[in-house]
């Protein structure tokens, strides 16, 4: 069986319907999560930071900006915040993303952006900024249409590939580029949340592997090309459950007895 499908196999076995059950077997893929998808934007963030804020609620030894722990304790926040809503499957819509957003960006934003700007956390952008390479980005006026959009088309959609959908859901995001800030952090939970509500395992996009990611997500933005995308979280699925499903496939092989020794 494809690798993909064993760990798809694995997660769906966990029957997760309540949020302590995602506690149970997201332990220690949150933290990971937030620690990458964090040092994607900001690489003053560490793990030893991530996983203190996660079980102490505190940091000890900090001498950063703290910025990095806002939007560490912001992680830890939105994942509480979204547990219930994954058990329900609940579906997008532009009030989802908005408490997504602003529970990511609370405290985070700069202060041109705040007062020059008058942008804030929870609210789509209110100016039109050229984003990357490739000048992506819907303009102001646009940007709650498209969003409605998109959402009607993943919540219509009833096929059976869901990571296909999310890959979609992920470059469209991104193209369209909601906010004054924090996209990326927002863009990385929404896939994971579309993910996870449709039976999926979610995944972690690894900072090593931020310059193909950056590369694939450049393919949607120039010739509306999803492959790209769709192979690297393909693989980056298979990278943050690799040592999980080795495992637990490991636990059902029965183990040698002294006879085959002596």
């Amino acid at each position: 069986m494809e690798k993909y499908q064993r760990i798809l196999s694995l997660w769906r076995s966990y029957s997760i319907y309540y949020p302590p059950d995602l506690d149970k077997y997201l332990d220690s893929f949150r933290i990971l999560f937030a620690y990458h998808s964090g040092r994607i934007e900001n690489d003053e963030i560490t793990y030893q930071d991530t996983h203190e804020i996660f079980e102490n609620g505190t940091v000890t030894n900090f001498s950063g900006k703290p910025r990095t722990l806002f939007e560490q304790q912001n992680q830890k926040l939105c994942y509480e915040f979204l547990k219930r809503k994954i058990t329900k499957k609940i579906p997008l819509s532009v009030g989802l993303v908005l408490e997504i957003h602003k529970a990511l960006t609370m405290g985070t934003y700069d202060e041109r952006n705040y007062v020059e700007y008058d942008e804030r956390p929870g609210e789509f952008k209110k100016h039109d900024y050229i984003i990357g390479v490739h000048e992506v980005g819907s303009a102001a006026v646009d940007v709650e249409d498209d969003i409605n959009e998109l959402f009607d088309e993943m919540n219509a959609y009833d096929g059976g590939e869901i990571l296909k959908a999310a890959t979609y859901l992920h470059a469209r995001f991104e193209y369209i580029h909601p906010f004054a800030d924090g996209n990326g952090c927002t863009g990385r939970t929404l896939l994971n949340y579309y993910l996870m509500i449709n039976g999926h395992p979610p995944l972690i996009i690894f900072e090593e592997d931020e310059r193909e990611y950056c590369t694939a997500l450049q393919d949607y933005d120039m010739y509306e090309e999803i492959e790209p995308l769709f192979d690297f979280l393909h693989q980056q699925c298979e990278k943050t459950w690799a040592k999980t499903l080795e495992q637990s496939e490991r636990s059902g092989i029965e183990r040698k007895g002294l006879s085959d020794f002596v």
